[in-house]
């Protein structure tokens, strides 16, 4: 049986959340997709992701959430992670961490796809090994899922591409997350997993990274604490559609997408209560 799965790269902020609201279920419908996975760890003001907005993703068509380095940004995630099997923090968390690696829903047409979230360590905060993580859940993971997708968010392009190999034959996706630019590597690996190693951000793309630029300049030109306000020209979706075989658990391809908001009216996506869409912190 074939099975569709879009993997939308990084929401970051209100646009990110609101070009999903306006786009997805269209998006949805014209591509058959049976299975929506996004990563949503800047969702809530450019860091993090709140209860309230998760919920908001599920009624936009998301089935599955996962989550980077600002899982715990907004605490009240935390009791959300513990008890919905929809969202997923990486697995090479601490095992003390709150929250499971990875998360599962049944698709309609009945295959059940799981989605496993891990995070690299060049360049990024402390962590337990990736490799070591993924190949304890597999087994078990096997048992449950007919699809398992990988979300690594990394840093470096040379970690994903790794991991990509490491997985190779043994799940059906392995995409990257993270550095919010989209690469042009996409493709199915030897052993028939797709693999890119980032399939960028959804959100405002006249931005750094999602941020306005002359915040972020000013950081890095002064060196000084600057609040990183959330930007909102040129607002895109993200993301890869791959197509698996559930009986080979191959994947037979996958397709860089690209949707533009369909307005360059930048009030349209600025605020939701008139207060600014920003936080403090680097990326």
């Amino acid at each position: 049986m074939k099975v569709n799965v879009l993997c939308i790269g990084d929401i970051v902020g209100r646009p990110g959340r609101r070009i999903v609201a306006e786009k997805l279920k269209p998006l949805i419908q014209e591509h058959a997709i049976d299975c929506v996975i996004a990563n949503a760890e800047n969702a809530a003001g450019g860091s993090g992701l709140t209860r309230q907005i998760y919920d908001k993703l599920l009624r936009y068509g998301v089935d599955l959430v996962t989550l980077g380095d600002h899982t715990y940004r907004k605490r009240d995630i935390i009791g959300t992670l513990e008890t919905e099997e929809g969202v997923a923090r990486p697995a090479n968390f601490s095992e003390h961490a709150a929250g499971r690696g990875f998360a599962v829903c049944k698709t309609d047409k009945g295959p059940t796809v799981a989605a496993v979230a891990l995070i690299g360590r060049l360049f990024m905060k402390p962590a337990d090994c990736p490799y070591a993580a993924i190949d304890k859940i597999l087994p078990k993971l096997q048992q449950q899922a007919d699809i398992i997708i990988v979300d690594f968010h990394a840093e470096a392009t040379s970690e994903k591409v790794a991991m990509g190999y490491h997985l190779d034959g043994r799940i059906s996706c392995c995409f990257g997350t993270h550095t919010h630019v989209v690469t042009a590597d996409e493709k199915i690996l030897p052993g028939g997993t797709a693999y890119i190693t980032d399939i960028g951000m959804t959100g405002a793309h006249d931005s750094v990274l999602g941020r306005k630029s002359k915040s972020v300049l000013k950081a890095f030109r002064t060196q000084m604490p600057v609040p990183f306000e959330i930007a909102t020209g040129d607002v895109k979706l993200n993301g890869v559609l791959v197509t698996v075989d559930s009986n080979t658990k191959k994947a037979e391809r996958i397709e860089r997408i690209r949707v533009d908001a369909d307005t360059e009216d930048r009030t349209r996506y600025d605020t939701d209560d008139g207060k600014p869409d920003y936080f403090n912190d680097n990326f």
